[in-house]
């Protein structure tokens, strides 16, 4: 920042028509200071400041007559000795407030306090709509007109876009294609209006108790309940509602489902933690309780060395109890879950997992 011009070293000249200090305003003396600290190669973030303030600085600025540069030393003597004076500055308002403790009180409390209050949350408005997942800004297209939603289209990184684009359906696809076309006119006011009222709009969502869907909930639940309870649940859930038992038996995945859910190159990474035995034992019992494709998978995928050594203590096992079987397996699963949700593996999505999705979310 270019260095401000040391008091001592203002003229004392007086410029006609000037104005003295005892006869202004505080208006007139912020005025004077943001006038001086510009004049000065100050960069000041005035973009900031409520719409109503920047205005009214503006129309003050527009009646301000000259100063002359005794008083032009004392105001800005009277700003310095104020702020030396200052020991804590404290936002005005609820919004203010709000801002200044963001993510050390309950999110939920604050969304309250903010829709009680008609408080608009402060930035950008555009960063909520932004930062939202695929799968929600897909849904907000929807809901809105196609002008919106090219407006909407126009605002994101070009590649979340091009991505965005791909989950619509073809005909609104260029519909609002062919809107963006027509954007050329529109004004910055309007879209930021767009933007407050869709910030709003996902800033008043209902809040949720559970963080997870209820598909997840209780596809997570079955994943680890026993095969006959499971099965029985899920026949169940199919009978009182075919959608939704179908979208939680494609969340499912245990133990019989690896060869359709996992990769190949990722059995390696997925074994390597789990004791020897433990392993051994779940291959036996995959091999004795109809999962023979599930144990061979594993077995052709892992190192050879290891594969040999697993037939034969799979063999020196013999018959394995059903409970140490499952057991075993489970243990196997835990493994395999926890390198999913490290992001370390992949599983492999059936094709019917969009109707999953579409009641997700």
């Amino acid at each position: 920042m270019t260095e401000l011009t040391p008091i001592k070293q203002i003229k004392a000249t007086a410029l006609p028509n000037g104005i003295n200090k005892s006869h202004l305003s505080s208006k007139q003396k912020a005025v004077i200071v943001i006038k001086f600290l510009i004049n000065h190669g100050a960069d000041l973030p005035l973009n900031q400041l409520p719409e109503t303030l920047q205005i009214d600085l503006i129309h003050q600025m527009a009646a301000m007559p000259p100063v002359d540069q005794n008083t032009l030393a004392d105001v800005i003597v009277e700003f310095a000795n104020e702020l030396d004076s200052l020991g804590l500055f404290f936002s005005n308002g609820l919004a203010g407030a709000l801002t200044d403790l963001e993510g050390k009180i309950s999110l939920v409390m604050a969304r309250r306090l903010r829709k009680e209050a008609g408080v608009r949350q402060t930035g950008d408005p555009w960063e909520s709509v932004q930062k939202l997942p695929l799968d929600e800004l897909g849904q907000l297209m929807r809901l809105e007109s196609t002008e919106v939603a090219s407006v909407i289209l126009s605002k994101l990184k070009t590649s979340k876009a091009a991505e965005l684009l791909g989950t619509l359906p073809g005909d609104q696809a260029r519909r609002i294609t062919y809107a963006i076309s027509l954007t050329g006119n529109i004004t910055p006011h309007a879209v930021d209006q767009i933007g407050s009222s869709l910030a709003a709009q996902i800033a008043n969502k209902p809040e949720k108790a559970f963080d997870d869907t209820p598909v997840k909930r209780l596809g997570s639940i079955l994943n680890v309940s026993a095969a006959n309870i499971r099965d029985t649940l899920l026949i169940g859930l199919e009978e009182d509602d075919q959608t939704i038992g179908t979208q939680v038996r494609n969340y499912i995945f245990t133990f019989k489902h690896i060869p359709q859910k996992l990769l190949a190159s990722d059995i390696p990474k997925c074994l390597r933690s789990v004791d020897k035995t433990v392993l051994a034992t779940a291959l036996a019992s995959a091999q004795q309780t109809g999962m023979s494709d599930v144990a061979t998978y594993l077995l052709e995928f892992m190192s050879k060395r290891m594969a040999d050594n697993l037939r034969e203590e799979i063999t020196e096992l013999g018959k394995v109890k059903a409970s140490e079987g499952e057991t075993a397996m489970k243990e196997i699963m835990i493994e395999i879950r926890r390198l999913i949700d490290a992001g370390e593996v992949e599983i492999i999505i059936p094709s019917d997992e969009d109707e999953t999705e579409t009641f997700e979310t």
